[in-house]
Parts: C-alpha cells; structure tokens; sequence
C-alpha cells in the first residue's frame, strides 16, 4: 500500500485536496469517482525526509558559544531542571548548528546512561579538557552547577585577555600589509612611469634613483621567482612550525620578542594561574590539574616547565622551584605560589595572581597600542618618502642645471 496525493473538485466545483492510501493509482481513482468527485491531478506522496545535521568532530566551537553553554547549563541545574532536560532545551535554542549537532549528540549519549563528562569528551575539539575534568569534578562532588558557572568565569576571562592580545597585534599586522602593498605598487607601476620621463631627459641619473629603478626592475622582470620564493618559504616555515622543534622554537621567540614579548609573557602567566586555580578550586587532583594545564598553555615553553613542575611534585618537591628555573614566571609570582603552598591556600594566590597580571596585560596593551601607532606611521613614511625623493631627485638636479 502506498500513500498519493490527489487534488480533485466535487459536486459544488469546491477543490480538494488530500492524501489516501491506495494499493496503486488506478484504484485511488475509481474510489474518488464513486465519491463523486472529478479528479484534477493523483500524485505519490512524497515523504520529506528529515534533516540530518552530521557532526563534524573536528570543528572548533567559538569560546563565547561554550561561555553561554556553560552559563545557561548552570542556571538550569540550579533551578532545578534535570541534566537531560536542561541539555535538551539547549539543543533545541543553540544556533549555530555544528554546535546544537553536538549538544543533540551529548543529550542522546546521557539518556542512555554514560556519564556527562564522557560524552563530553567523545568531542575533544569541542570541549577542551579542562572542561571535561571540571565537569567530573563537578558530576564527583554533586556541584555540577557551581562547577559549570565557575567554568563559564573562567571561559570569559580567557576570551576577554585572548581578545585583549588580538586587538594589539590587529593594527600594527594590517597597518604593515598595507605598507608592503603601497610599496610593491610604487616600485612596479609608478617608478616605471618615472624611469621612461628620465629617458627621454638623457644624462646620468643619482645613483638612489638608479638603485631605485634597478630593484623596479627586478620586482617586475622576476615577479615569479620572488613570488614564488615568498610563497614557498610561508609554507615551509608554517611545516616547520607544525613540528615539536619548531612550535618551541616559535614559542621561545614570542616570549623574549621585542615589545610584544612582554604581552606574550604576561598572558601566559595569567592562563596558568587562572587555568591552574579553576581546576584546583573545583576540586581536580594537583597532578591531573597540572597536566591540563600544560596542555591548554597554548605555549610549549610554558608547557615543559609546568611538565617539570608534575615531575618534580610526584617526586615529593614542591611548585615553586622548577618554575623559577623556567624563567618565564616572574620571582613575584614564584614567591606568591611558594606562599600559597605554605599556608595551604594555593588556589587563592593563584587567583589573586591572574586578576593582578589580566590588570598588567590591560596596561600593556594600552602602552604598546599607543608606542607601535607613530612607530608604523614613521616606517610608512620613511618607506614612501625614500622612494619619492629619489624619484624627484634628477628632477632636482635638471632644475639646478636650468637655473645654472
């Protein structure tokens, strides 16, 4: 038996539609005329299938969707609603649809009784691992809710100093392309227009202005080889980065950079803390904690201290001297941690410790953002008034010899 669609008229020309069950058309036919009705048009009913979203699994979820996630979560938990219900509510209003897939995904995994945290952490681009242990942590100690708003905090720090840093490497990166643009314009389209005047003037050119056309000359006659040469070195140097050397090397080099190596340095003293704090404070194990941290730092220099740090605790030593032979972390800092251990308040100073170096990275932010701002304008203006001075040189020098 199967389902068609028919449009047909009856007795008082009224048109009508419907679906009916019918072993083939034919039969659906002679049913609707002993009904009376003229028949327009029968049809197969055509089920809509419904929409499958697939899980990309290797998708990376935006931090401010996981901050609402979290925060919503919590308020839920708090109010009394049930897990599987607050998650399927949030499944149900969540937009972005790779991350509503996946809620759906979590939901359907809790409803047949795996445990928060594991079905978590069947999306590990999505849900970082601190953010799995924290919500062990929570599922553990019956505080899921404090667990979760606590997570969203710490989230919304991380995405407010990660957007910090980004706002100060954005206008010195986009002010130095377009210096670089400018210039390749100047050399390939505006001296060549220069260099055909100067020929028809005859002489010797100044030696910049012929040093000047000579690089015009190259950019233009071998604008593959040079492109090229850019192309390829960009993708070497990204593999090269992609291995355990180089990320360390790279990583080394943010930290001791001229300017923006103080920022580099101040942030990744606040993630650990900060990072290191939540999980301690949510009740995460010492040494599980630290080797979340290691992984989220983001950097592998601060990576391996921290690594030693776990070493050096399993070994029955304490904290604060593998970080002070790191230096990367300031003697204040490894002071405060020592403090912290010896009054059994680690968690605290760790906190007092993010909130005052978020506070630096503000600060600095704020005095590189107005010392790089004339810097770039000068590199601009040296650039573009070097090539038109030796542009304008033999012009100089044939108005002296007409004045002579």
């Amino acid at each position: 038996m199967a389902h068609y669609r028919y449009t047909a008229k009856d007795k008082a020309g009224r048109e009508v539609t419907g679906v009916e069950e019918s072993p083939d058309e034919r039969a659906l036919i002679n049913l609707l005329r002993k009904r009376e009705l003229v028949i327009i048009s029968v049809k197969p009913e055509v089920k809509k299938e419904r929409k499958v979203i697939r899980i990309n699994r290797g998708r990376k979820i935006k931090l401010s969707e996981l901050v609402l996630f979290a925060r919503q979560l919590a308020t839920m938990i708090d109010s009394g609603i049930p897990l599987l219900q607050g998650l399927e509510i949030l499944s149900e209003q969540i937009e972005d649809a790779g991350f509503k897939a996946i809620i759906a995904d979590v939901k359907k995994q809790v409803s047949t009784g795996v445990s928060f945290n594991e079905a978590l952490a069947k999306h590990p681009n999505a849900f970082s691992p601190l953010f799995i242990n924290m919500v062990k942590a929570g599922e553990s100690s019956g505080a899921l809710d404090d667990i979760m708003e606590r997570l969203a905090a710490y989230l919304e720090k991380t995405d407010s100093l990660a957007r910090k840093v980004k706002s100060a490497l954005t206008y010195p990166t986009v002010v130095s392309l377009m210096a670089v643009l400018i210039t390749l314009v100047l050399m390939t389209k505006v001296v060549p227009v220069f260099e055909s005047i100067f020929a028809d003037f005859g002489g010797k050119l100044p030696m910049p202005t012929q040093i000047l056309i000579t690089i015009s000359h190259f950019l233009i006659n071998f604008f593959l080889v040079w492109a090229g040469g850019v192309v390829g070195g960009v993708f070497l140097l990204r593999r090269f980065l992609h291995t355990d050397k180089g990320t360390l090397m790279f990583d080394h080099f943010k930290l001791n950079m001229p300017v923006f190596g103080v920022i580099f340095k101040k942030v990744a003293v606040s993630k650990f803390s900060r990072t290191l704090s939540t999980l301690v404070k949510s009740g995460v194990p010492i040494l599980s904690a630290l080797e979340i941290v290691g992984k989220t730092a983001g950097n592998k220099v601060i990576e391996n201290a921290v690594n030693k740090v776990r070493t050096s605790i399993r070994e029955g030593e304490n904290i604060t001297n593998p970080l002070a032979e790191s230096k990367v972390f300031p003697p204040l800092v490894c002071r405060m941690i020592s403090v912290g251990e010896q009054t059994g308040e680690l968690e605290k100073m760790l906190s007092k410790i993010a909130d005052f170096y978020d506070d630096q990275v503000d600060a600095a932010v704020s005095g590189i953002t107005s010392l790089i701002e004339p810097l770039v304008i000068a590199f601009l203006g040296i650039v573009i008034g070097t090539i038109v001075i030796c542009m304008f040189l033999p012009i100089f020098k044939l108005s002296s010899l007409a004045s002579n």
